[in-house]
């Protein structure tokens, strides 16, 4: 998959191009062009993310779209929903795990699992859990603001807040733990969970979180005496 990532990080654009008969797989309402020679084929996710329902994989569709190349080369424009940057990784027989509402598109030979032991429990919560990606292509991915890539040495340790994660690296330990010791420090600290890392390898960030902007959003909300 050769793309160009325009206009990061606030506003990012994933420009993908296609040549004749090649495709790619999105997440479903992530286009937003695309030339005449690119056909859209949208279709119940079967073998791709095991055909389970958006409720059970916190964020991501039940169904994909393949966008493929005919009569000539394809131009296909994605962006994501909220605004921030978009990332891109070249798996060589590789495996990378994504935070699933975090998903944008994927070479087809991208094999992309919700259903392995490491998933549920992540971070925390029912709502979002881990896909793993694995096999050689190009994958993008997404993030609620900036995007910051921290390379961890062997035996480095590194805490990052689990509403900040987006992905990282075979390669990695991780241990979800609370971010201060005692119930009532994680509360006055406004902190919750923090997944501790241990390298050697990648961890990518995004510099706002999607549940900040929710607790933010309500906190402005008038109550019933207002």
């Amino acid at each position: 998959m050769r793309c160009e990532i325009r206009y990061q990080p606030s506003y990012s654009l994933a420009v993908v191009y296609l040549g004749p008969g090649e495709e790619v797989q999105a997440e479903p309402g992530a286009m937003v062009a695309m030339s005449s020679t690119v056909e859209l084929e949208t279709e119940v996710k079967g073998g791709f993310l095991g055909a389970l329902g958006r409720s059970v994989l916190g964020g991501e569709s039940f169904f994909t779209s393949r966008y493929r190349a005919r009569g000539g080369p394809g131009e296909l424009a994605l962006a994501p929903t909220l605004p921030g940057d978009i990332g891109y990784v070249e798996l060589r027989g590789e495996t990378f795990y994504l935070k699933s509402g975090a998903y944008l598109a994927a070479d087809p030979e991208l094999a992309v699992d919700s259903r392995w032991g490491g998933a549920r429990g992540f971070f925390g919560s029912g709502g979002l859990f881990l896909l793993r990606v694995q096999g050689t292509g190009g994958l993008l991915f997404t993030a609620y603001g900036a995007l910051h890539e921290k390379e961890l040495a062997p035996g480095e340790r590194y805490r990052v807040d689990t509403g900040h994660v987006v992905g990282f690296s075979e390669g990695l330990n991780f241990a979800v733990r609370k971010a201060a010791r005692g119930w009532f420090s994680t509360l006055a600290s406004g902190e919750g969970l923090v997944c501790e890392f241990t390298g050697p390898g990648r961890v990518y960030l995004q510099t706002r979180s999607e549940e900040a902007l929710v607790n933010w959003m309500v906190a402005q909300l008038p109550s019933k005496g207002d």
